[in-house]
Parts: structure tokens; C-alpha cells; sequence
């Protein structure tokens, strides 16, 4: 059969495009081909593994270009939008943006690995995105933070991240009050401040910057020109490595 099929691609090939167009074959011919894929196909399964596994390669790397693409045009709302909140080392040769949602399970896991980095590197320049998704505490909480940092400044805002992020309790607005008492900011401020124009336009870019990035997800990673929907099985070390290399090379 294998012959059948070798001699029958042989045949296509060697011919005219037009002669191997089924619509000039007979339907006799089409069975006979047809069978003989469909036989050789049944008895040598691992051609579709490995055109399947051809396929995904080609699939992947046309999103990452596109996810390139993505970061390129929109790069001053990402990097340099004014009102996102900037750590890490400010100065860092290297950019990672990150966009999280505070009742994200994974986000509040992967949380001490992205500090961890940041201590570690020491040259990376953070920037966090708030994008409330997941349900009405999220976006409470991510009012809270902007708030937060709107009327108390950064250091303020990176405390509220830290206990937004360690929190495993309910979020409302007493525990967001307790919250703000602990940090030492004015409560009845922050809380009157959660739902006014100016968070709520924060907020409102966020989403439209994550809608044109077609980010749908967190955590998502803007590493420099890399967009990372997720975090890799072997972490975000050998991307930052990578990307300074390409960098300095």
C-alpha cells in the first residue's frame, strides 16, 4: 500500500498542477487514491503527529510575531501610560509589565516568584497594570489600589498591592477600610475616592489597552518586546536572560 501512495505522489509530482487536480480525476481514481492516504494514514499514524506538531510550531510562532506586532503599536500605553504604578528598579535596562487581577488565584501564586526576581536581578523596571476580570471583588479591589495610590502615592500603592495579594479573605468595603487604617492612609478618602472619574478612567484604559492586546487572561507579561500570555513551565528567569542578551548582542 505504501508503495501504492508513493507511487501515486510520484505521479502527481511529476506532472502538471492540473493533472493532479481531482476535479480532472475520475471517480474511480479518487477512490483509489483516497483509499490508499487513508490506508497508509491508519498504518502510519505518527505522519499525523508529525504534521500536527508542524502545524502548532508554525501556529505558535505566527502569534508570537503577531503578539509583537501588538506591543510595538501600543507601546506608549503600555510602558509609559502615566498612571500605572512603576517599581522594581525604575531605571532598569529591562521592562516587564504585568497585568493582574487580585482574586486571581494564579496571580497571588506566581506573586512571590515575581518579587523574588525583581530582588534578584535587581535591574528590571516593573510596571503593574490593574484588570479587574474575574468578578465584582476584583474590581473592588482594584479601585481600592489606584485609589490608594491616587491619594497616598506609590509606596502606599506597592503596600496595598502586597496585602491585596497575600489576602485570602472576602473583599468589601470594610475590609478594604481596615485595610486602608492599617496602612496608615486616610480611609474615608480612599474609600470615597474608589468610585470617582479619575479611577474609574484607569480602570477604563486598562481594559481598552488590554482589549486591543487581546489579553484575556492573568496574569499576562510584557517583558521589553515579548508578550506572555501565562507564565512559562520553566519561569520568567530565562525569558528576562534571553531578552538582555538579545539586547546586549
Amino acid at each position: 500500500m505504501k508503495a501504492i501512495l508513493t507511487a501515486a505522489l510520484m505521479t502527481a509530482t511529476a506532472l502538471p498542477a492540473l493533472a493532479f487536480d481531482p476535479a480532472n480525476m475520475s471517480e474511480a481514481e479518487k477512490d483509489a487514491f483516497g483509499t490508499a492516504v487513508r490506508e497508509y494514514l491508519m498504518a502510519n499514524p505518527e505522519v499525523l503527529v508529525e504534521s500536527i506538531n508542524v502545524l502548532e510550531t508554525r501556529r505558535a510562532a505566527d502569534e508570537a510575531s503577531n503578539d509583537k506586532l501588538l506591543v510595538q503599536n501600543n507601546k506608549d500605553a503600555i510602558f509609559d501610560d502615566g498612571h500605572s504604578w512603576v517599581g522594581g528598579n525604575p531605571e532598569g535596562d529591562i521592562t516587564m509589565v504585568e497585568f493582574i487581577d487580585y482574586r486571581c488565584g494564579y496571580c497571588k501564586q506566581i506573586n512571590p516568584a515575581v518579587e523574588k526576581l525583581l530582588k534578584d536581578d535587581g535591574n528590571i523596571r516593573w510596571i503593574i497594570k490593574e484588570f479587574p476580570i474575574l468578578s465584582q471583588e476584583s474590581d473592588m479591589a482594584a479601585r481600592f489600589a489606584v485609589a490608594v495610590q491616587q491619594e497616598a502615592g506609590a509606596d502606599a500603592y506597592k503596600q496595598a498591592h502586597d496585602a491585596l495579594m497575600e489576602s485570602r479573605g472576602p473583599v468589601n468595603l470594610e475590609s478594604l477600610g481596615a485595610l486602608a487604617d492599617k496602612l496608615g492612609v486616610d480611609s474615608k478618602a480612599v474609600l470615597n475616592r474608589m468610585n470617582t472619574e479619575e479611577v474609574s478612567a484607569v480602570i477604563r484604559k486598562n481594559h481598552q489597552l488590554a482589549e486591543q492586546m487581546r489579553i484575556m487572561g492573568t496574569p499576562t507579561f510584557i517583558i521589553e518586546g515579548e508578550m506572555l500570555r501565562g507564565v512559562p513551565a520553566d519561569g520568567l528567569e530565562p525569558i528576562v536572560a534571553q531578552i538582555r542578551a538579545a539586547k546586549q548582542g
